[in-house]
């Protein structure tokens, strides 16, 4: 009996020192998410909006014990995106091509907190893409009313890959493989441009571009060759560059000139 109390107490012990080296909690919620999102949540369209549940806990909360911490707005963000890349396919349509995706940048407006033991939703869409990033939008809403609580923009670099052209692998799949396109997604697309379908950033030196894909003809001068059709019917379901984001993406750029020269 002894023995069986000794082992209790070093088994506990080594819940705590995991708990508190590897924030368990986080990895074993990670992985249920990842498990809902591949074997039991449907598959969605790359345009489609996705939703997942949060709740406020006492370890989500700041030292006043009054609402959210603001940087566990953030975390939250991780379980959004990886419900949502593993019910698209983007992050394995990434890796497919020989590239991958890491946070490059996110800001975020903050309306109304989130007091504890209060559910929530978090509503995910890509608003927009280029070259080099896709960026989406998190909304953290209140399921009774649906209210706003604030509102993430996220842009996400790819490396060794055209972000244009895993959209262009995305974008044409329809319900006969497992994906169709919502009328969430419908609504959530702008009126192409009139140039090629969407608007691509003005400020942005293709010249610069940190994935490896930068456009060759950029620095040459030399015209760019004709999209093949897969790409061109991306540029067609792209939707438009919102004005605000046109001018985070302008401070970003901005930024990133200002690390690369060590201010």
């Amino acid at each position: 009996m002894e023995q069986l109390c000794y082992l209790a107490l070093c088994v506990l012990l080594a819940i705590l020192v995991l708990y508190g080296l590897l924030e368990l909690h986080y990895f074993l919620r990670m992985c249920l998410c990842v498990l809902l999102a591949r074997f039991v949540k449907r598959r969605c369209h790359i345009l489609d909006v996705t939703t997942v549940n949060g709740l406020c806990l006492t370890n989500d909360v700041d030292t006043l014990l009054y609402h959210m911490n603001n940087a566990r707005y953030f975390r939250e963000l991780d379980f959004a995106r990886v419900d949502f890349y593993e019910r698209t396919n983007l992050y394995r349509t990434i890796t497919g091509l020989g590239g991958s995706v890491f946070q490059g940048a996110a800001t975020i407006r903050y309306r109304r907190f989130i007091r504890p033991f209060h559910r929530f939703n978090i509503v995910s869409r890509i608003i927009y893409w280029d070259e080099q990033s896709l960026f989406m939008e998190h909304r953290f809403v209140r399921p009774s009313d649906k209210f706003v609580h604030c509102i993430a923009i996220c842009r996400q670099r790819v490396i060794d890959v055209s972000m244009e052209a895993v959209m262009a692998e995305l974008l044409p799949r329809t319900s006969s493989n497992g994906f169709r396109a919502t009328a969430s997604a419908s609504a959530s697309l702008a009126a192409p441009s009139a140039a090629a379908g969407g608007i691509s950033n003005p400020a942005m030196d293709t010249s610069l571009a940190e994935n490896g894909h930068g456009a060759s003809g950029a620095a040459t001068g030399a015209p760019a060759p004709a999209p093949p059709p897969s790409t061109a019917h991306c540029a067609k379901l792209k939707p438009s560059l919102p004005p605000e984001l046109s001018k985070w993406i302008e401070y970003n750029d901005m930024s990133s000139k200002n690390l690369r020269s060590g201010c």
